[in-house]
């Protein structure tokens, strides 16, 4: 069945690359992003300042038909060495490039990445999205990420989570530094080091590693309505049952708050014992 499936993969690879963003030889160079101190693992104020510190979300959307989608991983991987706690990234499998898990064939497709895909109208990919400001292609995102992480967030978000029996219990806490936010806060739960087939520009690779998937949005596709004030403190507590296919050792938890301008914070964290 699996090697019926990679032939199928194999003898498709024309009719995937229509719905593969064609990035032109010359442009699928990785950016070397020169930029300033960033104060990784420093957490989210700035004393100096007074500022809050801005973590940049990078959606990155997916698939593991996707040939080109491995080189827009490692602009990501580019990224994290030089913003570090800076950047979170996740990796959104949906579409008709994604594969859907089956019990032969490691599939990362989730129910949450086919509807961000239908709701931003994707059609080619790899493909992201900085802080939510409109669809970029992969050669753009170390610009967009420089100019993003260069403007202060109006609040600071940390967060915790640990194993309870067949569950995940989940803290996130949330400070205002700057007026109101109003908006929605987003739990998503995500895996990495996951060991799965992807199409790349050399043919397919069985053994490829996908890392910060997005496995589930715990608490619902959009998450739940958000508010806080300057100097107010708001704690939310969530629940997430475990699937059998998830691996305990490689989970965290992102969380953020949107609203129509944008990401307003983010964070990421361990889930832990």
């Amino acid at each position: 069945m699996l090697k019926r499936y990679t032939y199928c993969l194999i003898g498709c690879i024309c009719l995937m690359l229509v719905g593969c963003d064609h990035i032109a030889e010359e442009e699928r160079l990785i950016y070397d992003p020169i930029m300033p101190e960033t104060g990784q693992g420093e957490g989210q104020g700035d004393e100096e300042s007074g500022l809050t510190k801005r973590v940049v979300l990078l959606e990155d959307f997916t698939g593991q038909r996707c040939p080109n989608c491995p080189t827009a991983g490692k602009v990501v991987e580019q990224l994290q060495e030089v913003y570090g706690d800076a950047l979170v990234a996740v990796a959104i499998h949906g579409g008709q490039l994604a594969v859907a898990n089956t019990p032969r064939v490691i599939g990362l497709k989730t129910d949450a990445g086919e509807e961000y895909n239908s709701h931003w109208k994707l059609a080619e990919w790899p493909m992201g999205m900085i802080d939510r400001h409109g669809l970029v292609n992969y050669p753009n995102w170390v610009d967009e990420v420089k100019k993003e992480w260069a403007t202060p967030a109006p609040l600071r978000l940390e967060g915790t989570a640990a194993f309870v029996d067949d569950a995940i219990a989940i803290t996130v806490k949330a400070e205002g530094t700057d007026g109101t936010v109003t908006g929605k806060l987003q739990i998503w739960l995500l895996e990495d080091g996951i060991k799965a087939l992807q199409l790349t520009l050399e043919g397919v690779d069985q053994g490829y590693i996908h890392n910060h998937v997005l496995r589930t949005a715990v608490n619902g596709t959009w998450g739940e309505d958000f508010s806080i004030g300057e100097g107010e403190i708001v704690e939310r507590t969530f629940t997430q049952a475990l699937e059998p296919n998830w691996n305990k050792d490689n989970l965290s938890i992102v969380a953020f708050v949107y609203n129509d301008d944008g990401v307003q914070q983010v964070t990421k964290f361990i889930v832990g014992d």
